[in-house]
């Protein structure tokens, strides 16, 4: 008997090694909330390709986004396919409900929001996690907002979608390509086991959960 619920543990913890886990950060700052049907395509994709047993969350990144209340919609997908489909359909109802709601914010606290997914995917056990950002990558934070601090990404992969020039960025491209030098630097130094950067998203979405 005691064999027998070793060999279940064993099992349980062998199935979650090749699991994968992804949480999306979706900006909804300025006009980057315009963005959003594009956002959606992205979240379907990931649906489309994540299998029973995998976990989903997506989230909204704003003024402050270190809370769960900004969790949009989150999943483990159960080992039983039709089960998992209509757990894909209720999430998908979730962000379709949201993209046409969804209001700009202010402020973008993607510290926040790398910090809040961390915890999110680390206590999911996944043998593969991913925090997905789709943004400009440019932070900017309200006043009494205190991110200035190391954040741990222990071995999450990061990858940054659709990470689009500001207007300042045509005058000056040094501070686009600064602003991508400083996030890799930062996540790396966290810990992240990969940072990954897809603009084109039309011949390279299999890089998001690094299909091959």
């Amino acid at each position: 008997m005691l064999l027998g619920a070793a060999l279940m543990m064993s099992s349980c913890s062998d199935s979650r090694v090749h699991s994968q886990a992804v949480y999306m950060l979706v900006d909804t700052s300025g006009t980057y909330a315009q963005e959003m049907n594009k956002a959606s395509k992205i979240i379907n994709y990931l649906l489309a390709t994540l299998n029973p047993g995998d976990s989903m969350a997506v989230a909204k990144v704003e003024t402050r986004s270190f809370t769960e209340k900004d969790i949009i919609s989150r999943v483990t997908f159960d080992t039983r396919p039709t089960q998992a489909t209509a757990q894909k359909r209720a999430f998908k109802a979730k962000i379709e409900a949201f993209s046409n709601s969804v209001k700009g914010s202010a402020y973008t606290d993607i510290t926040g929001g790398l910090i809040q997914g961390a915890e999110y995917l680390n206590e999911t056990r996944a043998g593969t996690k991913t925090i997905v950002i789709f943004s400009d990558m440019q932070e900017e934070l309200g006043e009494g907002t205190q991110r200035d601090f190391p954040i741990h990404l222990d071995g999450i992969r990061i990858v940054a979608l659709n990470v689009t020039k500001l207007g300042s960025d045509n005058a000056d491209p040094r501070q686009y390509l600064a602003r991508l030098k400083h996030w890799e630097a930062r996540v790396r130094n966290a810990g992240a086991s990969e940072w990954v950067m897809v603009n084109d998203l039309e011949n390279n979405m299999q890089s998001i959960l690094n299909i091959r």
